[in-house]
């Protein structure tokens, strides 16, 4: 067993399955003063609105609520305050880019991994800070990246699945890629059949096999994590490719054969894909399923007010 500046227990074992089978690793993040309540209050004062996704979802067993809005005029702890009254959840995407603290300490902790696992690289990666309520939870989904879940606070409970059909599809992957929106995938209860369950407590992260859909429930506490992702040139690859049939299939109603990420008709799918993607179809297509509908009330902590439609054009 090992120990770095950031992972506590890395054994032989990690270096084998990182990536290939999910697996719970200890850290030791959680004990920086970044996290403290104080600096998260300040961080979501000055945080960038484009950078940010303020969510509102169902209970535990209730039927599925997914809306997106923003803070409003509330201070950072009146933010902190109306999340954990419950139903909420902040994702500060793309912290790494906005505070030199998360990136130095992501960086660091990829630098390890880099040294413990032959063969890995993660020349691309990125964390963002999520912030929920003690109810809330993220809906089954799948990621393009790979992925790391690292918990600050709090408990939370993890159900991942096999990254193979029926729990994910190329098309699945395709709808990711083109529309922006992961959580828009097929899910049946008795895919939790199937799923490795994981609990987390602070101090502990998960990492598991790329594209391996998942879906987390709050243990009943407010919960601080940080999402962590990673593209290398095959991951990178595959995110053209998934776009780009996206395209071929919704854009232009051919259903692609072909998902390989080398050769001419992956070169042909990346001139296209890189052609369009900023094109008016995707930006109308994306932006129709994103809609933002609601602001924090800062008339009482947790209260929402429905935005009017004028204001949901405009935004």
């Amino acid at each position: 067993m090992t120990t770095g500046r950031i992972f506590t227990n890395w054994d032989d074992t990690h270096s084998e399955l990182w990536s290939h089978q999910p697996i719970r690793l200890e850290h030791s993040m959680h004990k920086q003063p970044a996290f403290s309540m104080d600096d998260l209050a300040r961080l979501i004062e000055t945080y960038p609105r484009e950078h940010y996704s303020l969510v509102k979802t169902g209970a535990k067993g209730s039927s599925r609520v997914w809306r997106e809005g923003e803070i409003g005029n509330l201070s950072g702890r009146q933010v902190i305050e109306a999340i954990s009254r419950g139903g909420l959840w902040l994702n500060l995407r793309n912290v790494t880019a906005i505070d030199s603290r998360y990136r130095d300490m992501i960086t660091e902790m990829f630098g390890e991994i880099v040294a413990k696992v032959p063969g890995f690289d993660a020349p691309t990666h990125q964390a963002g800070i999520l912030i929920s309520s003690p109810d809330a939870q993220v809906y089954y989904h799948a990621d393009l990246p790979g992925q790391g879940l690292i918990q600050i606070a709090g408990r939370k409970r993890v159900y991942i699945y096999p990254n193979t059909a029926p729990f994910i599809r190329p098309q699945h992957l395709e709808n990711i890629a083109l529309f922006d929106v992961e959580v828009d995938i097929p899910y049946e209860p008795w895919y939790d059949w199937h799923a490795r369950v994981i609990d987390l407590e602070p101090g502990q992260m998960l990492n598991w096999p790329l594209n391996a859909p998942h879906r987390v429930e709050n243990l009943d506490t407010v919960n601080i994590s940080m999402t962590v992702s990673y593209v290398n040139d095959d991951i990178r690859r595959a995110q053209i490719l998934h776009l780009a049939n996206g395209m071929l299939r919704h854009r232009f109603g051919y259903a692609p054969k072909s998902r390989s990420i080398r050769g001419p008709s992956f070169f042909a799918k990346q001139v296209m894909q890189k052609l369009l993607r900023d094109g008016k179809w995707v930006k109308r297509e994306r932006s129709a399923r994103r809609a933002i509908d609601f602001r924090l009330d800062d008339t009482g902590p947790g209260k929402i007010v429905d935005l009017p439609k004028a204001a949901l054009e405009v935004a």
